[in-house]
């Protein structure tokens, strides 16, 4: 990959600096002052996180949030709490990811093909953003989904992530109605654009400790991932409703 920036380099470079959510920065810089007792020595982050990945990649990991302690602490999605630690082993099986390990923004980590980003960049309260705040940062979705050109599939972590994404599809007129498309793990639906979405639960230690979802869900969802952007071509993106065929679960 060059080392020259990109569009997507300069997009965090101004993304990290946003202030719209007065709570959220709040939230973020106290976490970062305090810190927990096993992080004392981190110099947290504490600001919008930056997204992760490859610029020219065809999938996209689209969450909701950074972890106060996680991502809050180490800059970069999921990397550094119990999610990550999910969630790369299986990127790394799959083939996305460079390591199974995900520890700071200088642990080598690179992924090919994939890139991670999330409704809303400053980590919420008790993991739960209002519907402002998610307003508040829908601007920077809807530019950096503009700039990943090779777009093919989403993979949206949880159901406020999918229902970002149809948010987002709605505000560009890519579909006039949120209507017809139902979050499920592993279910699939295909935008009137031809962008594949698949919605997966999220890899939460509440999930992941329960047994909700485990590593071979998981696994399948991105085997899957892979599998649509290989044998799909994104097309234009006219207006148009939602597609009638498009795969449908029942809500959890």
């Amino acid at each position: 990959m060059s080392s020259f920036p990109t569009a997507l380099d300069e997009f965090n470079a101004r993304m990290f600096g946003c202030e719209r959510c007065t709570r959220l920065r709040e939230h973020c810089s106290h976490v970062a002052a305090v810190r927990r007792r096993a992080y004392a020595d981190w110099e947290y982050w504490g600001r919008p996180v930056p997204s992760f990945g490859d610029p020219l990649a065809r999938v996209l990991i689209l969450g909701l949030a950074p972890g106060a302690h996680g991502s809050n602490r180490t800059g970069r999605p999921f990397t550094g709490d119990g999610s990550g630690d999910f969630l790369y082993p299986v990127l790394h099986e799959a083939g996305f990811a460079s390591q199974p390990t995900a520890t700071s923004r200088d642990d080598g980590m690179r992924l090919d093909d994939l890139w991670i980003c999330s409704v809303v960049r400053c980590a919420p309260p008790g993991n739960k953003p209002t519907p402002e705040e998610i307003r508040n940062c829908a601007p920077w979705l809807d530019e950096e989904m503009s700039l990943l050109a090779n777009l093919r599939v989403v993979v949206c972590l949880g159901r406020i992530a999918f229902e970002g994404l149809l948010a987002w599809a709605r505000r560009t007129g890519i579909v006039d109605s949120r209507s017809g498309y139902s979050f499920a793990h592993g279910a699939e639906c295909t935008l009137p654009n031809g962008l594949n979405v698949i919605a997966s639960y999220h890899p939460s230690l509440q999930n992941t400790n329960t047994g909700k979802l485990t590593r071979p869900m998981f696994l399948s969802v991105f085997k899957r991932a892979r599998v649509l952007a290989n044998s799909t071509e994104k097309k234009a993106a006219p207006r148009a409703k939602p597609n009638p065929s498009a795969k449908k679960a029942r809500s959890l």
